[in-house]
């Protein structure tokens, strides 16, 4: 690559990027396969990634590596693991080998790769090892959008290992949040059984207003969730800030959404759910 580029890219990524998940990914497997006493072949082979998932914008890219990483050598080597307890090595990954600090939410996700509900239940994730996660299948969702930009970008370990050292000691607004966060949550599967998109809709909302009473959340990550907003759209982050999703009503809606958001340099994407 020319120099400019290269210069670039080990600002964004550091000196080894990807390659160093990637090899942490392999040493957890390995080490995973030993503790279970299951026997590899000695089988050489090589890896290779690609990613389109634009980083450091909390879009789950680390993680989505490290899956797709296991994946690939569960069916190299042919083990079987479960989803659940994919999802928990994948995160043992990134917080043991890696020290970046995340959660199980998008990597439950992955490891399913469908809807899934998640509680966290503190007595249930005790005996078990895991989440108590349960697949919605056919459950119809109203029409989603997410939005980036690519200049705010803060790693999701900034947020995360704020909220996780309040959390330790017993802030109660921390505490709070987070059972609001899980009402909320509940709150809008309920909504979508029911077809209900303005209560939905308000859920959406209020996750970003009470992220945004008990953290700092910069000018510009606000400035884009108003945005989405003044056009009727519902907004919160999709995980530390630089990315939003949220619901939209009609194409017209949705046009408004993306003309108005191109104008900050802000890309628009309709995704394609996973749930059926």
């Amino acid at each position: 690559s020319n120099p400019s580029e290269l210069v670039s890219e080990i600002r964004a990524f550091g000196y080894y990027g990807g390659i160093r998940i990637i090899k942490a990914a392999l040493k957890r497997f390995f080490d995973y396969c030993e503790e279970q006493g299951i026997v590899r072949r000695e089988d050489n082979f090589t890896i290779r990634y690609h990613t389109s998932i634009p980083p450091h914008l909390g879009l789950a890219g680390s993680s989505a590596i490290i899956t797709a990483c296991m994946r690939a050598l569960m069916n190299f080597y042919s083990v079987a693991i479960s989803p659940a307890e994919l999802a928990n090595i994948v995160l043992s990954v990134e917080r043991e080998e890696l020290g970046i600090g995340a959660g199980l939410q998008d990597r439950v996700a992955q490891s399913y790769q469908s809807l899934v509900f998640m509680d966290f239940d503190r007595e249930y994730m005790e005996r078990h090892g895991y989440g108590r996660y349960e697949v919605l299948k056919n459950l119809k969702l109203p029409p989603l959008y997410i939005a980036y930009r690519t200049d705010l970008a803060e790693g999701s370990e900034v947020t995360h290992n704020t909220l996780r050292y309040r959390w330790d000691q017993d802030d109660p607004e921390v505490h709070a949040a987070m059972r609001e966060w899980a009402g909320l949550t509940e709150k809008f599967r309920r909504a979508l059984e029911t077809g209900n998109n303005q209560t939905a809709t308000e859920c959406i909302n209020r996750n970003f207003d009470l992220r945004k009473e008990i953290c700092n959340v910069s000018s510009a990550n606000e400035h884009m969730v108003m945005l989405a907003r003044s056009t009727g759209a519902s907004a919160k982050f999709t995980g530390s800030g630089g990315a939003i999703i949220g619901t939209y009503q009609d194409k017209s809606m949705f046009a408004r959404l993306s003309d108005t958001l191109a104008a900050q340099n802000i890309k628009v994407i309709q995704p394609e759910v996973s749930n059926g």
